[in-house]
């Protein structure tokens, strides 16, 4: 489907993930507008200008920075406000300051309209997912979290590096938690329509399931090793917004493991975390349930109730 000539993208947050997300956003030419929103308005222009002066090299795009009066007319309001996660701190570290920012940024953004669909990137995303569903009382499809979309995208990274294939060819999924506690679904990861399983059966190196073990705690860690040497993670987060962003804009039904309210998959109730889901135009249409293995269910669970304490801890259950 043809991107139409009203797409408008409104981003709160013009740091270094909000403003890399714009820039990935440019270059794909998805939207025909990007608003930049920031408590810093002079960083808000400043991004926006300099992205501006890059229009003869990318698709036509319109973008400015501007204040929650531009979140009308918009189909996607990008939430990326908030304190950074610094060397050390696990996501779940971050939730007492920015549960507040969520709730000021959300009430801000629902004055001025109900119709755009909410997408969570500030962590801990899935606490805040649950959180800015209650704060704006929009439809459950309509309050997205970014999830695992990144972590799972990690995934297929390293599994295609060791097993030496295209990433494009790889399937595979994280769930839960994006964080300490998610999930690495290898039961239902296939290559190249090859059940894990039997791709290995015929594979020469013969790995050990220790190797799975290694890979599944690099795609946990690699948030924490890229903050310490950098100070933050930008440019793959970004890209995992374009994908999210243009499944809506396009209305691709395409399947990514977006953070989600879950009411009775896999016996979890009242919980924001990331399963198989597809979505398109209208934000969440389906919440898939392929089968795990008992190991991973129970991880699952564990996972859902780990967000779950926080989500108590600071009264959103």
């Amino acid at each position: 489907m043809m991107t139409s000539q009203t797409d408008k993208v409104v981003v709160v947050g013009a740091g270094m993930v909000g403003s890399t997300f714009a820039y990935a956003l440019q270059l794909h030419g998805a939207a025909r507008q990007i608003v930049l929103i920031d408590a810093d308005r002079e960083r808000a222009e400043a991004e926006a200008l300099d992205l501006s002066h890059g229009a003869f090299f990318t698709p036509p795009v319109d973008v400015r920075a501007g204040d929650y009066g531009d979140c009308r007319g918009a189909d996607i309001v990008i939430v990326c406000a908030g304190a950074k996660q610094k060397p050390g701190q696990s996501r779940m570290d971050l939730v007492g300051t920015n549960i507040g920012i969520c709730r000021s940024v959300v009430e801000n953004v629902v004055a001025q309209t109900r119709d755009a669909i909410l997408l969570i990137v500030t962590n801990p995303v899935d606490v805040l997912t649950r959180a800015a569903l209650k704060f704006s009382g929009l439809p459950k499809r309509r309050v997205i979290g970014s999830g695992t979309v990144l972590d799972s995208a990690r995934f297929r990274y390293l599994l295609s590096q060791h097993c030496r294939v295209d990433a494009h060819n790889v399937h595979s999924y994280v769930l839960g938690e994006h964080g300490d506690s998610e999930v690495v679904a290898w039961s239902i990861t296939n290559i190249a329509g090859l059940k894990l399983d039997d791709y290995c059966r015929n594979c020469p190196h013969k790995c050990a399931k220790v190797e799975r073990d290694k890979i599944a705690d690099r795609v946990r860690d690699s948030a924490y090793h890229i903050i310490e040497a950098k100070g933050a993670t930008n440019f793959a987060v970004g890209l995992a917004l374009v994908k999210i962003t243009t499944s809506i804009l396009r209305d691709e039904n395409s399947v990514l493991t977006v953070s989600t309210l879950i009411n009775g998959q896999y016996g979890i109730d009242d919980v924001c975390l990331s399963v198989p889901t597809t979505v398109n135009r209208e934000g969440v249409d389906r919440v898939l349930s392929p089968d795990l293995s008992e190991s991973e269910l129970e991880g699952l669970r564990s996972s859902a109730d780990a967000i779950r304490g926080v989500q108590q801890k600071v009264g959103l259950l």
